[in-house]
């Protein structure tokens, strides 16, 4: 009996001792069997290295077979959760080499050549020219004023109303209009007149004033043996008024002839007509004071050449018509105006009001230019540039009306226009207008401005 329970005793013992050796090993996992309809899954693959090429991979991807990763090209990425701090250090560290890789250059754009010998030679050198000349034509405006036999402007005519011969060629209008202009005007003021005149000319200088409108704009000279400039060019306002009430202060010459005999005279006191000091009689011949009309019309020309192209150029002379002693001629001062295409109107006054004055002028002899100068140059400024005629007045009244005729016939022309191809030299202009007994005042011709290349 007790052989029996020691027996037992050792064979418990011996399966729990068993039991625990067998709890505290690992048992081997094996694998499933092949099946049908869940394939076997690849081998691991281990993560790529930080400085993988990732360039090289394509950007397609296989599909997942495994349902553990995504296959791209022959290997597979395992899938890493958001949360995992690994991927993101390994993202970071393969930035900077990203960044570094830089995009290769443009390739360079095809090179064309011309065939030998289609490239025009220098006429002077020989050499082969590599850009080509063009020339532009010069567009020509013709401000054109048309009056009837009563000296009033004849409105309502047409494109087709009007012929343009140039050098004696017809033109072909590309340009016409009847519509004012705002106007550029430089206004030439005599002060070397008698001072009588100039006072009457200072009387009108508000009517002057309005005659301009707020779209004008106005500079003002004044010229007498020298040139003065009075102000640029500026709106209708009282900067101008300013300045205008300033040319009334000025005076004009002395009134009357220079006495050159007489108890008045330079000479010494006479007795029945013989010096008393001294048995020669002295002679004794006026001073030659100047009137520098043609400098005055230059300046204000060169002025008006810098200002806008959109308004219409006019210099608007207040003068007795009198030139002596300026440095520019008639000839340069009109090439200058005929350029720039710059009109001309005026208001005679004093001499040139003159019943019989543009008589005598044209029976002045030599040696009486030489002395008193000319004074028919500014009806021919007037003529050239197709400013009309000249407003002759004497009286202030008559001064006034010639200011707004003569300022709305400027602002309110017909504007003709054409292409011409013509370059270097004088060109001439004839209008034509298809009115019976009518007038027309236009330029007589233009030097056109040097044409860009």
């Amino acid at each position: 009996m007790a052989t029996k329970t020691s027996a037992l005793l050792i064979l418990g013992l011996s399966l729990l001792l068993a039991g625990s050796l067998n709890a505290q090993q690992q048992p081997e996992q094996i694998p499933d069997a092949p099946s049908a309809t869940r394939p076997i899954p690849p081998p691991p693959v281990p993560s790529p290295r930080p400085d993988a090429n990732q360039d090289n991979q394509p950007d397609s991807a296989a599909p997942d077979t495994s349902g553990n990763g995504v296959t791209t090209g022959s290997k597979e990425l395992p899938h890493t959760a958001p949360d995992q701090p690994e991927s993101s250090s390994k993202q970071t560290a393969n930035q900077p080499a990203t960044d570094q890789q830089t995009s290769p250059p443009p390739p360079m754009p095809p090179i064309k050549t011309v065939p030998a010998g289609s490239v025009p030679k220098d006429k002077e050198t020989g050499e082969d020219l590599n850009f080509t000349i063009r020339s532009y034509p010069n567009l020509v405006q013709v401000p054109v004023t048309v009056k009837d036999s009563d000296g009033r402007m004849v409105n309502g005519l047409q494109p087709k109303d009007f012929t343009v011969l140039e050098n004696g060629k017809k033109q072909t209008l590309t340009f016409f209009t009847s519509d004012p202009y705002a106007l550029s005007a430089a206004v030439v003021i005599d002060l070397g007149m008698p001072d009588v005149g100039v006072r009457k000319v200072q009387q009108t200088m508000s009517a002057l004033q309005g005659a301009f409108s707020q779209f004008d704009e106005v500079g003002i000279y004044t010229y007498s043996n020298t040139v003065g400039r009075q102000s640029d060019f500026t709106s209708v306002g009282k900067q101008l008024t300013a300045v205008l009430n300033q040319i009334k202060t000025y005076s004009g010459a002395n009134n009357g002839p220079p006495v050159t005999s007489g108890p008045l005279g330079p000479q010494g006191p006479m007795i029945n007509g013989m010096p008393v000091d001294t048995p020669i009689t002295p002679i004794s011949t006026p001073p030659r004071v100047a009137h520098v009309l043609n400098d005055a019309i230059l300046m204000a020309a060169r002025d008006l050449a810098k200002r806008d192209r959109t308004h219409r150029k006019i210099i608007f002379v207040i003068s007795d018509g009198r030139e002596l002693g300026s440095t520019a001629s008639y000839k340069d001062t009109l090439k200058v105006l005929q350029t720039q295409q710059i009109i001309v109107y005026a208001i005679g006054v004093e001499g040139a009001a003159e019943p019989g004055y543009g008589t005598l002028e044209r029976i002045h002899l030599p040696k009486t230019r030489a002395l008193l100068g000319y004074g028919d140059i500014l009806p021919k400024y007037v003529s050239a540039t197709g400013g009309g005629t000249v407003y002759n007045e004497l009286s202030e009244a008559a001064i006034e009306r010639a200011y707004s005729a003569a300022i709305g016939e400027a602002r309110n022309q017909y504007t003709l226009g054409y292409s011409s191809k013509g370059i270097g030299g004088y060109r001439e202009i004839e209008v034509r207008v298809r009115r019976p007994d009518v007038k027309v005042y236009a330029k007589q011709g233009y030097y056109p401005l040097p044409t860009p290349h």
